[in-house]
């Protein structure tokens, strides 16, 4: 089917670009500051007994599960807009990829839908080229066409799959569209506030599929168009981005992510010269024109780009770093690149926007007004001197991604349970 033929038709001109336009991420125009608070009041615990807002006490890390887990077929639906590879363009690929790492490695058949480039050793069923981001008109039309047409492709193969499961990472609203037709259920992870036309399709699913939000505070953001989604927080693999407790002088500065308007580097980059701190910064450059306004004539001896790293490398330069900066100028929903810095043991000074106020506390990390440079580098200043021990510490009792896991896996048995016995009962009475 094609997208010219569907029978859904979206006004999909930036699915991540609406999302992520900082004009749309603050509130009357006014960028929004929030303070920290205990993030295990706030969902970041770990395992929980499914219900919105509970938790259980932190396990030990790295303990697996005592519950005896029976081999599942899992599909997995990416967005397209990128590989599911490294280098990782963002948090999303990134936790995608380690979903299904994970997944395939406690002994599950995991298909990964993705597009093209995407890892090969993930169960990967290739469905188009990445669609990237739109740049203006003509490219919003193409993808809009691209996506239309992958996801109907898409959840033609998962409707005759005979999966188990499908958990939803594709941010678009076909696959909830369409989730009827088949016949095993579907779990949704949101990964960003609510946005058109994906909110179409999560109304359309409202009443009869699971949520999980990533963040207490994005959870909050999307209580007015379903209830109380699931909390199953993001978690990061402790062994990749490994505990340094000696940074590497003479001391410096970090800012990992995508160099793009709604990340802040170039309020970055500024808040480190205020600190008088050199700043090392990386990530993919997903936008020219911010690139050569914003961020090239802000370049110089004190701020040096180190390219799109490796996983590895990334890891190596922000375990070395002495502090490391978070700039959203939106509502961040998680903030992996914050989790990673604190397992690394580098401490943070971010902008108190999102979930960063859940992930920080007093040990770890100084949160700044949101969008003020000044108060971005005086947290820089007093950052730099926590405890790095500290941060390693917070980061092992919220985001172990062998919990996350954990979660997803017993939210899918959960899930299977419920449909099972309503099978059973419709053969019944045939």
């Amino acid at each position: 089917m094609t997208a010219a033929t569907s029978k859904h038709s979206f006004d999909t001109s930036t699915l991540f670009e609406r999302s992520l336009d900082p004009g749309l991420r603050t509130l009357g125009g006014v960028p929004q500051s929030r303070p920290m608070v205990d993030g295990t009041r706030r969902g970041w615990s770990a395992p929980p007994s499914l219900l919105p807002g509970k938790s259980t006490a932190v396990p030990s890390r790295h303990t697996p599960s005592n519950r005896a887990t029976v081999p599942l077929k899992i599909a997995i639906i990416a967005h397209l807009k990128f590989p599911i590879a490294q280098p990782f363009p963002g948090g999303l690929e990134m936790h995608t990829h380690f979903l299904a790492s994970a997944l395939r490695a406690r002994g599950h058949a995991v298909t990964l839908y993705a597009s093209e480039g995407s890892q090969a050793d993930l169960g990967l069923v290739p469905v188009c080229p990445p669609t990237g981001s739109a740049f203006d008109a003509i490219s919003s039309e193409r993808i809009d066409r691209l996506e239309a047409e992958a996801y109907e492709t898409i959840m033609d193969a998962v409707a005759l799959g005979g999966f188990d499961i499908v958990h939803n990472n594709s941010l678009h609203p076909l696959p909830l569209l369409r989730a009827n037709e088949i016949k095993a259920p579907m779990v949704t992870a949101l990964h960003t506030p609510p946005f058109e036309p994906f909110v179409q399709g999560v109304r359309a699913r409202a009443h009869d599929m699971t949520f999980a939000a990533v963040s207490e505070s994005l959870a909050e953001e999307w209580c007015d168009v379903i209830p109380r989604p699931l909390l199953i927080g993001n978690g990061i693999d402790l062994d990749a981005f490994a505990f340094n407790p000696a940074p590497k002088d003479p001391p410096h500065a970090i800012w990992t992510g995508r160099l793009v308007p709604e990340k802040g580097p170039h309020l970055a980059i500024d808040a480190a010269r205020a600190a008088g701190l050199p700043l090392l910064f990386a990530g993919p450059r997903a936008d020219a024109a911010y690139w050569d306004s914003m961020i090239a004539p802000r370049l110089g001896p004190d701020v040096t780009y180190l390219g799109h790293l490796s996983h590895a490398e990334l890891a190596r330069r922000v375990g070395e770093a002495h502090v490391t900066l978070c700039s959203p100028r939106w509502e961040e929903p998680f903030g992996l690149v914050v989790a990673e810095s604190l397992a690394c043991g580098t401490p943070v000074a971010a902008f108190g926007r999102g979930a960063v106020p859940d992930i920080l506390d007093a040990s770890c990390g100084v949160l700044a007004k949101a969008d003020d440079v000044a108060d971005l580098g005086r947290a820089v200043s007093q950052a730099i001197g926590l405890e790095r021990h500290a941060c390693r510490r917070r980061a092992e009792h919220l985001f172990d991604a062998t919990v996350m896991t954990d979660r997803y896996e017993a939210l899918y048995h959960e899930k299977i349970h419920l449909v099972a016995p309503a099978a059973h009962r419709v053969l019944d009475e045939a």
